[in-house]
């Protein structure tokens, strides 16, 4: 029998190491509690499922009636299909005979152009429907294809355009003339970077400025300075929130190497604030405000809609209390505290979302409309964040640079955007900006209300995004009827609608009339029928139960 004396010991032992044991667990049980439940929030678990849904696509015969439609429904269905198909090979002849050409040769056209759709529609809809992917000229808030077609451009250039296609060419043509003595000289400055830096300072309430060649590049340089700063490993992400393309912001589905030190955490979320407020390995959150219009979602795509859960629901009084949470914890820990406002910077005021929200970073990245049209990625931060050396340590840095960075042509655009925001007359365009777009979002919903159509729109300023009140598995269709009326989208369709600035009202109701007239034609060809049985529930269940058997079938 063993001794109490060394029964003793080992009880001893044990209780030592569960003290050891338990703050650790602690720890990781308020970590992954802080983490959305949704795939969004476990980027882990998202790479694991996507690795085992299968490829399968809906021939001619189920192609219309994947909802369990009757047979005259998929009748109605397939003649509208059709017939959009015919309008489309008449009037995008051009457009779209040089994208199939060329997207032979160009990887990123492959990929839009198949992930338009839920890929179990995608093969016909290309075949038939196939976007066109060149555009020859713009105008006021207009592009115009190869065909001639001239279509509302509701793209945004993906967010770089703010104030009209007509300001940004005018910002380069008249860099092109004031940067064309010195031309293309690369790591000697051009003295208008010094105007800049002053401006960008002034902007964003930091202390310092470096510029990159994107805002994927501006994030990397601010999360690495955080790092190296704070000696901390970790970064803090929000889920869903999109900050360029490199791996340790986009840990899940897209990246084929898992990152080991990013925390993808809820957002709006309590349970976020007490894992910033007990951890001791994070050196930086990252906070994109355009989540402020879906929080804890995927930038929204039509390659993902499934059925009709989406929406959008912006409470900037809700938001902004979230942000000055989150900046007081920040604070308190020593934690630096990153804004990225590549996307949003100047779209929702001069001073960006620091002024549109009322908090303040430690760290502001920008991008997109910045260079007046041109490619450019900008940190501004505070002093202590910027040095990329230790004075006391000359050999320790943080290294950062490239060819193109301060590019002459580039920071002249950027000089002439800039100029143009510091007039005061110019800033009138921000007076009553929400009301504005507010209210425009407004007029149109009590249209497709009175026309009792299963659409709505929800907005952040002038960046909108589409949702569907009834369930279907066919919202995505809808895209290709605005696209027939003349409206132009990217290639994420409904997901996202970027407006420029300068439309006007009379812009907008013709925008209003047009995507109406889309909706009833798109209800008129039968896409939107349902019964009782149908809901958002059922048809992901139906999903999964096709997934099952495709995976069983040899």
């Amino acid at each position: 029998m063993d001794s109490p004396l060394s029964i003793q010991a080992l009880a001893g032992t044990a209780i030592i190491a569960t003290a050891a044991i338990f703050p650790k667990l602690q720890a990781r049980l308020t970590l992954s509690r802080a983490k959305h439940r949704s795939l969004t929030g476990h980027s882990k678990m998202s790479r694991r499922i996507a690795r085992l849904i299968p490829f399968y696509e809906f021939d001619i015969n189920d192609f219309f009636r994947s909802d369990g439609a009757p047979a005259a429904i998929g009748t109605q269905r397939q003649d509208g299909f059709f017939r959009l198909a015919r309008l489309y090979q008449e009037r995008f002849i051009r457009s779209r005979q040089m994208t199939r050409q060329a997207a032979s040769g160009i990887s990123d056209l492959q990929f839009t152009e198949t992930y338009r759709v839920p890929f179990q529609y995608s093969a016909l809809v290309r075949e038939h429907l196939g976007a066109g992917a060149f555009v020859q000229s713009s105008a006021g808030v207009t592009v115009t294809d190869l065909d001639g077609n001239i279509f509302h451009d509701l793209t945004g250039s993906y967010g770089v355009n703010i104030f009209g296609n007509d300001f940004y060419k005018d910002c380069i043509a008249r860099a092109e003339s004031r940067a064309r003595a010195l031309g293309p000289v690369l790591g000697p400055y051009h003295p208008v970077i010094a105007d800049n830096v002053t401006r960008l300072r002034a902007i964003s309430g930091l202390d310092e400025v470096s510029f990159h060649m994107s805002g994927t590049e501006a994030v990397m340089q601010a999360v690495r300075l955080a790092r190296y700063h704070t000696g901390r490993s970790h970064l803090v992400r929000f889920a869903g929130a999109y900050h360029g393309w490199w791996g340790d912001v986009q840990p899940g589905v897209g990246n084929p190497i898992s990152p080991h030190e990013t925390y993808t955490l809820a957002d709006m979320s309590e349970r976020t604030l007490r894992v910033l407020k007990t951890r001791r390995d994070i050196a930086c959150v990252l906070v994109n405000p355009l989540q402020a219009l879906h929080p804890n979602a995927n930038a929204p795509a039509d390659s993902a809609l499934v059925d009709s859960s989406r929406i959008g629901r912006f409470d900037r009084a809700a938001y902004s209390a979230w942000l000055k949470a989150l900046r007081d914890v920040c604070t308190e820990r020593n934690i630096v505290l990153i804004f990225d406002e590549v996307f949003v910077g100047f779209r929702l005021a001069a001073g960006g979302a620091q002024e549109y929200f009322d908090v303040r970073a430690d760290m502001v990245t920008y991008g997109k409309s910045l260079a007046g049209g041109l490619p450019v990625g900008a940190v501004c931060g505070r002093k202590d964040l910027m040095r990329r050396f230790r004075q006391d340590h000359p050999v320790d840095i943080c290294f950062a640079r490239g060819t193109f960075n301060s590019h002459p042509y580039v920071m002249m655009a950027m000089d002439e955007f800039l100029t143009r925001l510091g007039d005061p007359a110019f800033r009138q365009i921000y007076s009553g900006l929400d009301d504005t777009w507010d209210e425009r979002a407004r007029r149109l919903n009590d249209m497709l209300a009175a026309h009792d159509l299963p659409v709505r729109v929800s907005n952040l300023s002038s960046i909108w995004m589409v949702h569907y009140t009834e369930p279907s598995r066919y919202n995505w269709m809808f895209q290709y009827y605005l696209r027939a009326e003349e409206l132009a989208l990217s290639w994420v369709g409904t997901g996202r609608l970027i407006f420029s600035l300068n439309y006007t009202d009379t812009d907008f109701t013709d925008v209003a009339t047009r995507f109406v007239g889309a909706a009833a034609k798109m209800k008129q060809d039968g896409w939107w029928w349902r019964d009782a049985s149908l809901t958002n529930k059922s048809i992901r269940r139906q999903i999964l139960k096709e997934m099952m058997t495709r995976r069983r079938s040899p």
